[in-house]
């Protein structure tokens, strides 16, 4: 019998008051690993009133007391590392290695979030007026929430609750249902840290607890990640009964490829960006933009080292890529690749026919050259090790196609002319953008986020703008005598 999940509400293990429940499924395997309460509104509603109980103790604590249970969590983290890491690669599919990396990223932001007593600080000026002071600081503002995607099961809620509860809010944690063991186990450790009953709040649902934090009245603002569509969703709802959000969208990112770039640089980076964690992240390269003379060999390169990615089991030692996440996201993948063979793009390397377990949801890495900007695969975001290569004439013909797309995620150029570089920089839509990196995540002490379709809201996760997001600037002026 596998195990049961509960929520952890008010600093206690608590049953859901569902008895509905779905199966955690391991994608490599097929193992059901545990199973998960698609719980609603009646979870919300006590998470969000222990949290708001909570609250009026917890903004008091100062900021230099608040952040030590942030450097306990820091440690706690690192102690379980390892497990962490094993736990992602085994309810997601990563790699072990991938899995490692993500946990670490999200290690940083509980680092930086560390930081709160520098970062909280307000401004003050003598004399605005005639014996008047002014004086601005920042102030929390109550219960907010995340509503976390499955393609980083320990990193994404990390971009979020150590800013804000290090800012002096309270918080709940919705996983995504596909993958909660992760935070299962990052909640225990948060138990262990003693933060206050009802600091942290973790609730598992599906939908009908998405609407719950969406709409009730106790929470001030709401996170998300995921798919745009969904952003815009979440954005227009939160925002319609009074909350502040930040809803991270979709991307369709571009990788623009010189004449002049460093081949055998350019060929891994631009690899490892759309082909890790089997294409499902925000910041996967989706389309090689090869300008001028560099399209052969980009696409010779690029299919040699897809056919040398392993695909498996996330945690067997040499594999290179694991599963998508499921049998239903698995048919969605194979659906583009079988319309991208209709619309009369070139498949130059077919991942559906490498050499795959019998069991899991593995699709191997693809190719396609001749894509075109009118295709179904030339314009809608896939999420899976589905590379397309477009050619385009010069850098002017691939910024307006940059620029002619409604998601603006990410982006990035390879070349040894600064002059490219600079053009590049200087118009580029996407608010995550590199020159001769792979398409690459931000550090946490700088924002995360899109532009255009690919983010609804005003500010972004984590950096600075997180201490922004978390709390409200109140300015006091002040006249003595």
């Amino acid at each position: 019998m596998s195990e049961k999940l509960r929520n952890f509400i008010d600093g206690a293990w608590v049953e859901a008051t569902t008895d509905r429940y779905a199966p955690v499924i391991n994608p490599a395997t097929e193992e059901t690993l545990a199973e998960v309460p698609l719980g609603g509104a009646a979870d919300i509603d006590k998470a969000a009133r222990a949290a708001h109980e909570a609250f009026a103790s917890w903004r008091s604590v100062p900021p230099v007391e608040r952040a030590r249970y942030l450097f306990k969590l820091k440690q706690l983290l690192e102690d379980n590392r390892e497990e962490l890491a094993a736990t992602v690669t085994r309810e997601h599919g990563k790699t072990i290695a991938e899995s490692r990396g993500s946990v670490q990223r999200g290690i940083e932001c509980v680092e930086v979030a560390c930081g709160a007593p520098s970062l909280l600080m307000g401004d003050t000026l003598e004399d605005v007026a005639k014996g008047i002071d002014c004086q601005s600081v920042r102030q929390p503002l109550g219960v907010f929430a995340v509503i976390a995607p499955f393609n980083f099961p320990a990193m994404v809620p990390m971009w979020f609750f150590p800013f804000a509860v290090a800012c002096g809010n309270t918080f709940i944690c919705k996983p995504s249902e596909q993958v909660p063991l992760s935070q299962q186990l990052i909640w225990k450790l948060v138990e262990d840290c003693g933060f206050p009953s009802g600091v942290l709040n973790m609730v598992h649902g599906d939908k009908e607890v998405v609407d719950a934090i969406l709409t009730h009245a106790l929470i001030r603002g709401v996170s998300f990640v995921g798919s745009s569509p969904i952003a815009k969703y979440v954005y227009e709802t939160a925002a319609a009964h009074g909350k502040r959000v930040q809803a991270l969208g979709g991307a369709k990112n571009f990788m623009v490829v010189m004449p002049d770039a460093d081949r055998e640089m350019t060929l891994d980076a631009l690899s490892s960006s759309a082909y890790g964690c089997a294409g499902e992240r925000c910041l996967a390269g989706a389309i090689v933009l090869a300008v001028g003379d560099s399209h052969e060999w980009v696409r010779d390169g690029l299919r040699e080292r897809a056919a040398a990615i392993r695909v498996g089991d996330g945690s067997e030692a040499g594999v290179t890529m694991g599963p998508v996440i499921s049998a239903k996201h698995k048919a969605k993948v194979l659906g583009y690749i079988d319309k991208g063979v209709e619309e009369g793009a070139s498949l130059v390397h077919d991942g559906r026919g490498s050499q795959q377990p019998d069991t899991g949801y593995f699709v191997g890495p693809c190719l396609f050259d001749g894509v075109t900007e009118d295709m179904v695969i030339g314009q809608e975001e896939i999420f899976g090790p589905v590379l397309c290569i477009e050619k385009a004439a010069d850098l002017d013909a691939a910024m307006r196609r940059i620029s002619a797309h409604p998601l603006a995620n990410a982006s990035t150029i390879f070349t040894q002319d600064g002059r490219a570089a600079r053009k590049f920089k200087f118009e580029v839509d996407a608010s995550m953008a590199a020159v001769n990196i792979g398409v690459a995540a931000p550090m946490s002490f700088f924002g995360f986020g899109g532009a255009k379709g690919s983010f609804f809201g005003d500010l972004k996760a984590h950096g600075k703008e997180a201490f922004d997001f978390f709390t409200d600037r109140k300015v006091f002026m002040t006249r003595w005598g």
